[in-house]
């Protein structure tokens, strides 16, 4: 195999054209004809309704790493052909990254690789230098990411939602005003609960207003929309948008991190050391100590191409059709309640928010009642071939106010964590699109749901586990053994 140092490796064009119509998918994904034995042992066709966790790999991003792999080596510290091949592609994906945030190659901004969108976060946690005493104004609808790292290093100015879930530019303009003045707002673009999208754009340009720098924590949104080229910092994950390598990025201004000790610290991350000095390179290289993911980088610019290959344009079309068949189809369910904003009320009433102008992914949050979320996510998987998630959805404070609880109830639920119960956890089931996800797919769900809502008898019976509050059907059927269950922690802490 040869390759052309000058350009970029593993680049592909998208091979599948992409799908517009309502009900086709958009793209394959790897693994999207993958079958799985349930627990009265039908083998069906899995589908995974958890894009908002993870996505499978593009075709073309599990090609363009299949590519490169033979051309792996060190970046940016070896001479030999292999080690410059690798380089090359590791500085071109990163300068795809700086265009994918909006942003101009060459200017201002620089584009750091990091493990995810929780790494990148507190990456810039650090580099920000802030007090205790300095305020970071964000909102209860943040996912855990996007909470915990300011709160090590500052004080949390909170803006609040309503009973939908959502808030509005005067709450976020108050918030701005108090004193003291915020040093950042740090806001999602897409909620990974609901699949609100905040009225982004808008959102920065009242920050700038009144002199605040933004982050977007764009994990949800980097895979569905466009990303805002006007926010401050923007961050993001690989493994939310097909390129599930270990790759993520955060960009910002370089001046951000052009001072200042980097984050890490090590080899690639200096030009000089001594026993009692050291001399730091300059940004983005400074931020980026010891090996980086080279594979990861490569993935992630692969499946940026595939996402601007398919048009912004289809994508949010297809987004959109899906939000509205999710929501009218599991509101149609007699006992089903869906959290959130804009969310159809009746069988007949389809808009999915159009009609209240509150714009959301194919992401719906539902409880059913009298049924536990662990229990109606366990049975969907192992009697449906369903993939769902449930529980809080590492965004605890969010879902705790769409599910209406009080301050004694939460005080109960503590108490019993902290005695390693977690079968009373509080939680909801999430079902979550991807460019993979068809009419198909949804209507599977909502025939399943509707079964499980009705009564449907299971096959097996189900144990729930008191340290992780999981369910487990009680089956000798390979896959669903005791023996088969995997050790680790509850489908629902985060």
């Amino acid at each position: 195999m040869t390759a052309a140092l000058s350009g970029d490796a593993g680049r592909q064009a998208p091979s599948d054209t992409p799908r517009a119509d309502a009900g086709a998918a958009v793209h394959a994904v790897v693994g999207g004809d993958v079958e799985v034995t349930l627990v009265d042992e039908r083998s069906v066709r899995y589908v995974d309704l958890d894009a908002a966790a993870s996505t499978a790999a593009f075709p073309e991003v599990a090609a363009a790493v299949a590519e490169f792999l033979p051309w792996y080596a060190s970046v940016h510290r070896g001479a030999g052909s292999k080690s410059r091949y690798a380089t090359t592609a590791y500085e071109r994906a990163r300068e795809a990254m700086l265009r994918f945030a909006g942003r101009d190659v060459g200017g201002d901004d620089v584009a750091i690789i990091c493990r995810n969108t929780t790494e990148a976060i507190n990456h810039l946690a650090y580099r920000l230098a802030l007090d205790p005493g300095d305020v970071v104004v964000t909102t209860v609808v943040e996912h855990h990411a996007n909470l915990l790292p300011w709160g090590r290093v500052a004080t949390r100015r909170y803006v609040e939602c309503d009973s939908r879930g959502t808030f509005g530019l005067d709450e976020l303009r108050a918030a701005l005003r108090q004193d003291p003045h915020p040093r950042l707002l740090a806001v999602t673009g897409a909620s990974n609960v609901t699949g609100w999208l905040p009225p982004i754009d808008e959102i920065i340009a009242v920050a700038h207003e009144e002199g605040v720098p933004v982050l977007v924590d764009a994990a949800q949104l980097a895979p569905h929309r466009r990303l805002p080229p006007e926010a401050d910092f923007v961050a993001w994950s690989g493994h939310k948008m097909y390129a599930p390598f270990g790759a993520g990025a955060l960009v910002g201004p370089r001046s951000a991190f052009a001072t200042g000790d980097p984050f890490l610290a090590g080899g690639g991350a200096v030009d000089l050391v001594d026993l009692d000095e050291v001399v730091w390179t300059d940004p983005p290289e400074r931020e980026e100590a010891g090996s980086p993911n080279v594979v990861g980088a490569v993935a992630l610019h692969a499946a940026i191409d595939v996402l601007e290959g398919i048009g912004w344009d289809v994508v949010a079309a297809h987004e959109e059709h899906l939000a509205r068949r999710l929501a009218a189809g599991l509101a149609s369910v007699p006992g089903v309640r869906l959290l959130g904003p804009a969310k159809t009320s009746s069988p007949g009433d389809v808009d999915a928010g159009a009609r209240h102008g509150v714009p959301t992914l194919a992401t719906v949050s539902f409880v059913v009642e009298g049924i536990h979320h662990a229990l109606v996510a366990a049975r969907l998987g192992a009697e449906w071939g369903l993939g769902v998630r449930h529980g809080c959805f590492c965004a605890h404070p969010y879902l705790f106010r769409l599910l209406g609880l009080d301050r004694s109830e939460i005080e109960t639920y503590r108490d019993e964590v902290r005695r390693g119960d977690h079968r009373n956890i509080p939680g909801a089931v999430r079902a979550s699109a991807s460019a993979a996800t068809s009419d198909a797919d949804v209507d599977r769900l909502v025939d399943a749901v509707a079964e499980l809502a009705g009564g449907a008898p299971s096959p097996v019976a189900y144990h729930q586990d008191r340290a992780t509050g999981d369910f487990w059907p009680e089956s000798a059927v390979p896959g669903w053994s005791a023996g088969d269950r995997t050790i680790g922690a509850s489908c629902a802490r985060g």
